[in-house]
Order: structure tokens, then sequence, then C-alpha cells
């Protein structure tokens, strides 16, 4: 699988924290972590939780990732961005029990994290601990148990509700204000990870062009 970690602006002086905590627990299952940055708050190219959720759209949607790890000062902005983006079911992950039940219960594609609120002493070993919640189960399975059927059928509804609600992704970036996708994907990473990983070559071909 592979994880898209995106790190917003307020918050990116922890992105090497939260980097490596995530590479320590997810390689070893065998996934690869790509970081779209922000890699220090000095970064010439900066994201807003808004453009977090931009940015998880278009990699959720094109295949260029799995799953998007992000998160903000309360978690809260970065899951409502990613949450208006078709195709994305965003989980808010404070600690270990959101993490399992999200990925048990609700088996979305992406997680915002609290990165200011509740960030303490010790705050990479609850980080780490989240995500080895998220990645050692297979997602979906149910909690109870006995209610995964249950489930299965209503994560199967919110799908459908949500292509009901929502445009395709294509027809949201050529909408989007083009200012706020242009700097959404100005990461000094972006085209190496995306354009070698994405599978959906309109979404490709459109971001090439602008």
């Amino acid at each position: 699988m592979k994880i898209a970690l995106i790190t917003e602006n307020s918050q990116a002086a922890k992105n090497g924290i939260i980097h490596e905590a995530l590479t320590t627990v997810a390689e070893p299952f065998g996934h690869e972590v790509h970081n779209y940055g922000m890699y220090t708050a000095e970064d010439s190219a900066s994201l807003t939780y808004v453009m977090n959720g931009l940015l998880a759209g278009i990699l959720l949607n094109s295949k260029a990732a799995d799953f998007v790890v992000t998160g903000c000062g309360t978690g809260m902005g970065s899951m409502l961005a990613c949450n208006s983006m078709p195709g994305v079911f965003c989980g808010l992950v404070i600690d270990p029990t959101d993490a399992f039940l999200f990925n048990q219960i609700n088996a979305g594609n992406a997680i915002s994290m609290p990165y200011a609120k509740g960030f303490g002493w010790a705050a990479e070993l609850n980080l780490q601990d989240c995500y080895r919640k998220l990645f050692e189960n297979e997602a979906g399975a149910g909690y109870p148990r006995e209610r995964a059927d249950v489930m299965r059928k209503n994560r199967g509804i919110l799908s459908d509700l949500k292509d009901a609600s929502c445009h395709d992704m294509l027809t949201v970036l050529k909408t989007v204000d083009q200012d706020l996708l242009r700097a959404a994907i100005a990461g000094e990473r972006f085209g190496e990870y995306f354009y070698a990983n994405s599978q959906d070559e309109a979404i490709s071909d459109y971001l090439r062009n602008l």
C-alpha cells in the first residue's frame, strides 16, 4: 500500500516526527510512505488544511496513494476538507482506539490527527500506536465481528451517497479556484511522487497543464 503523508503549515515543524513514527510502523508491514510535506515551517510551498483535503482528493482518486495520513492543529479542519472530496473517507484519530475502530468499522482511506491539541510528552509513541492499530489488521473486518456484514453494507450505502452528492475529481479540479489548486500541488516532491504513481491519465494531464 502507498501511504501519503501531508502536513499543513501550522504543524510543518513536526513533519519529521510524524514521518519517522509513520515509517517506523508502516514499512515493516510492507507499506511505502511518500512524504508530500510540508517538511519545515519555512517551506516556500505552504499548505493550509483546506489544501490538505484537495491534495488528498487528488492522490486517492488518481490512485497515486492508497491511504492518506494528514492533520492540523486539532485534526478537525483537515478531516472536514478531506471529506468534502469525492471518494475520500477520512476519520479523526486521536488515540489508538480511534485508529482501531476506524480501521475495523469504517475502513476509510484517510485519517486526520491533532498535531497541536494534546501533542505533549511521548506524543511520538501515541502516533506509533495509532499507526500500528491502523495497519496491523485487515480493514473492514468489523467490531464487534458479528456486525461485520451490517457494517460492510453501511459502508456501501455511504459510498453510494457520496457518489451521488459529489462531482468526480476531474470536475472538481476544473472548477475549483485554480490558484488554490496550483498552491496545493506546489510541494517540492509532488511531481516526483505523484506522476510516477498516478493511475489516472486525465487527472495527471490536467495537473501537468496547469
